[in-house]
Formats: structure tokens, C-alpha cells, sequence
């Protein structure tokens, strides 16, 4: 997660949100799926759940950099300040290091706003539910495969979206995930969201028609499914970012999966080499069986040579951004990111950013990351890669935990961008009048 405040204007319940809500799956007491994450002793983060500060003066992006590179997760900018997560020891460490601190309210609960519980979202085990109930409603649309399993075992899904689900055709294919980070509950309800809607309205509206008989699409509900129930079945909160693998030789659990990625990992400080670091990127690139599992299935879509996925939008929370490519440098071209590849991510962003309200920018104008998924995606296997940053815009809507009451508004929010990515897919350039140079054989 990500974040820039802003000061635009809330948008209001569209009739896509109300459809979502009638064909919502009712949510009920979050039931725990097996296997448990079960510890006999409290380990490191259990013993030390982090908790969320803002810290003053930090003001550019050279410093938020230098900032994240101490090992905190920046979930939020402004001006003038950043609010980041950190135990208390890296909060120690922090100010020891001359940074001046000031702790937030708890996770999920603000002076203005706060989830009612963790049973406001799906959790693991419903939203595998949810997806069954989809495709049983849908069977021409949709259909779900086991694509790797996480840690501890449980099932990585990609659900294919697709007119002609059965066949796998040579249509442009577009990929969305979800949920790399444990505490981003509401990207698993847009996830939800964009298979029931997509398909409850193939037939009925013109576009979302055409883009199901042009396009095959792909929706991987939960990246990190261990961390999800670790973070949210046990009734309540804990802030939890990482994986759920232990690390040798530490007692501290855990790798930020989306810090883990074969491309420029760890290679320019913007990642952490420490176990306990909310940003730890792991002993090696691919060294969490998350990542492979999602980087394999992508590499599959390869046929004769050609990567059949074309764009990517990787939803995460909260912050209201749009961003591209590349996180690892400030450059807005780089190797392997030419002028006219960074405009077409530009104007497609901007398209979208304009559609839902959030900012577009590149991701390294908040701060630098490397080993992210949007780099390898581009850098890797030249996929057209946007991360969302979804609501809230700031821990005053709620942070990473806002109430259940926005889900349908804010899901449906996105509908709208979803479609431009796909209505370009086929052929990113022509957003910049390139069509002919880059798109006709």
C-alpha cells in the first residue's frame, strides 16, 4: 500500500453498487479455514502487533525513501508527513534515528471512523464460498482453477472471466490481483465485485458484452490467503502486511510478497533486509511460494512465445492512487521502459484515475520500491501494470480497515476504470496515437 492525500470530493452510490449489493453473498461470522495458523508460543509479531504513527518533517520523496529503507511501510503521505506501520521497536529505533513520531489510534478505528468488525469483510473460507456460488450461477462465464497453494497450504484461485470460458482462445487477456497484503480486506471485495458484476451484466450492457466476446480475463481473489485469515479470522484486527513463512534463523515472521518479485529485487533501496521489517523482501526474489505461485501462472499464459496478458491492475489499499511503473528508480524512462511505454501507462492511468477519482502518478514519485509486482510485470514480461490504491484516502476514512458500509460504493467505484483497461488491452499505444506503429502486424 501506498498513499497521497488529496482533496477531492467523495463520489456517490452508483446503480452498479446497488446491483452489487443485491447480488452480494450475505456475510455471517467469519468461520476459520483450515489449516489454523497455530503458534504454541507467542512468536515476534505476535508478541509485538505493529501499530501506526505519523512521522513529521518527512517531506520529499528522496526522503520517504530513506524513511521506508529504515524498514516501516509507508501507508500514507502528505505534505508535510508520512504515517507509516511499525513495532515498537522499529518505532524505538525510528526515533533514536531522529525521526519525531506520534502514534495513531488502534488499527481499524479512527476519531471519525471504524469498522464494526473483521466479519465486515469476506474472509478466506467465504470468499472461496462466494467465488463457488459465482461460477454456479455463471458455468458459460466463468471458472475457477487452483493455480499453487501458500505456505500453509491453502488454495491460490484465478477465476477466468470469459464469453467462451471453456475454450482458452486468442483473445488479449487481462489479469487482476488482489490481497498480496494480508490487511487490505476491501481488494477481495472488488475482486467479488468485478465476477459478479462483469457477469450478472454480460447481455445487458453493451460494453461489458463486447469485453467478455473480446477478451479473456482473469481475477486472483487472494494472493496471500494466510495472511488474511491470520490478519482477520481470529475476530480481530492485527495489522498484518507479510506471508505467513517463518525465517530462518529469526524468530520474526514473514516476507512482504509484494517486495519479493525477480525484477531489480533489492536492488536500490527500497525494500528491507530484515526479518522483522515490514517491508522484508525475503532471503531471494521468488523465495515465497506466494510470488511463484502467481509468477508461474503468468509466465503459462506465454503461447508460442507471446505473453497472452497484456494488462494488470494490482489492487491494494488505501490512498486513492493510480500508479506505473518502474518503482525502482525515479527515472520516468529506464532500460526496458521507453518514452512512448511510460505515455502509454500514463495516459490509460490518467484515463482511469480521471473514471474513479484517485491520483495517477508513477510510483516512484511517492517513494522508491523494488522487487514489486507492477516492475516485474513490466520489466519482466512486458504487461502493462497499474496498482490501485483503493479507499480510503487517508486513516480518517478508516485506513486499511474502513466500515463494511463502503464496500458497495467503493468497489463499484472502480467499475468504470476496469472497463478502460480492458477496452485498451488490445492495444495500449493507441491511447497515444501509436496504434499503427506498435499494434498492426
Amino acid at each position: 500500500m501506498r498513499m497521497r492525500m488529496t482533496k477531492r470530493g467523495r463520489r456517490t452510490t452508483t446503480a452498479a453498487a446497488l446491483l452489487a449489493l443485491a447480488l452480494a453473498v450475505p456475510l455471517g461470522a467469519q468461520a476459520l479455514a483450515a489449516p489454523a495458523d497455530s503458534s504454541p508460543t507467542p512468536t515476534a509479531d505476535q508478541r509485538q502487533a505493529p501499530d501506526q504513527y505519523e512521522v513529521s518533517g518527512v517531506r520529499t520523496a528522496t526522503e520517504r525513501t530513506r524513511l521506508s529503507a529504515q524498514g516501516a511501510a509507508i501507508n500514507e503521505v502528505t505534505d508535510h508527513s508520512v504515517v507509516v506501520t511499525a513495532d515498537k521497536s522499529l518505532a524505538a529505533k525510528l526515533r533514536k534515528a531522529g525521526y519525531d513520531l506520534t502514534a495513531l489510534p488502534a488499527a481499524g478505528r479512527s476519531a471519525d471512523v471504524s469498522a464494526s468488525a473483521p466479519s465486515d469483510y469476506h474472509s478466506y473460507a467465504s470468499m472461496m464460498r462466494a467465488v463457488d456460488t459465482y461460477v454456479a450461477q455463471y458455468p458459460n462465464l466463468l471458472r475457477k482453477q487452483v493455480i499453487g497453494r501458500s505456505y500453509q497450504g491453502r488454495d491460490i484461485i484465478a477465476v477466468k472471466l470469459s464469453s467462451n470460458v471453456a475454450v482458452d482462445e486468442n483473445k488479449p487477456e487481462v489479469l487482476f490481483t488482489h490481497n498480496m497484503h494480508a490487511r487490505e480486506h476491501l481488494t477481495v471485495e472488488m475482486a467479488l465485485y468485478t465476477l459478479r458484476e462483469l457477469a450478472s451484466q454480460y447481455g445487458r450492457d453493451q460494453r461489458v458484452t463486447r469485453m467478455l466476446d473480446q477478451r479473456e480475463i482473469w481475477v486472483i481473489p487472494s494472493i496471500n490467503p494466510d495472511g488474511k485469515v491470520y490478519d482477520q479470522d481470529s475476530g480481530r484486527f492485527r495489522m498484518w502486511r507479510k506471508n505467513r513463512q517463518p525465517n530462518s534463523g529469526s524468530s520474526a515472521v514473514g516476507t512482504d510478497i509484494n517486495r519479493n518479485w525477480a525484477y531489480r529485487w533489492g536492488c536500490c533501496g527500497g525494500s528491507s533486509g530484515s526479518p522483522g521489517s515490514e517491508t522484508y523482501r525475503g532471503p531471494s526474489a521468488h523465495s515465497a511460494p506466494e510470488t511463484r505461485v502467481v509468477a508461474d501462472f503468468v509466465r503459462s499464459r506465454i503461447v508460442g512465445g507471446k505473453q497472452q496478458i497484456s494488462a494488470h491492475i494490482d489492487f491494494h489499499t488505501y490512498g486513492e492512487l493510480v500508479l506505473w511503473p518502474y518503482g525502482f528508480t525515479y527515472n520516468d524512462t529506464a532500460p526496458g521502459l521507453t518514452q512512448d511505454d511510460r505515455n502509454a501507462h500514463a495516459a490509460v492511468g490518467q484515463a482511469m484515475a480521471r473514471s474513479n477519482g484517485y491520483r495517477a502518478q508513477q510510483s516512484s514519485d511517492l517513494y522508491i520500491t523494488d522487487g514489486s509486482i507492477g516492475d516485474w510485470m513490466w520489466g519482466d514480461q512486458k504487461i502493462f501494470s497499474y496498482t490501485f490504491e483503493m479507499y480510503p484516502r487517508s486513516s480518517s476514512g478508516g485506513g486499511f480497515y474502513p466500515p463494511g458500509s463502503v464496500i458497495n460504493r467503493e468497489t463499484a467505484r472502480n467499475k468504470e476504470a476496469v472497463l478502460l483497461l480492458l477496452e485498451n488491452a488490445d492495444c495500449m499505444y493507441r491511447s497515444i496515437g501509436k496504434e499503427a506503429q506498435y499494434c498492426r502486424s
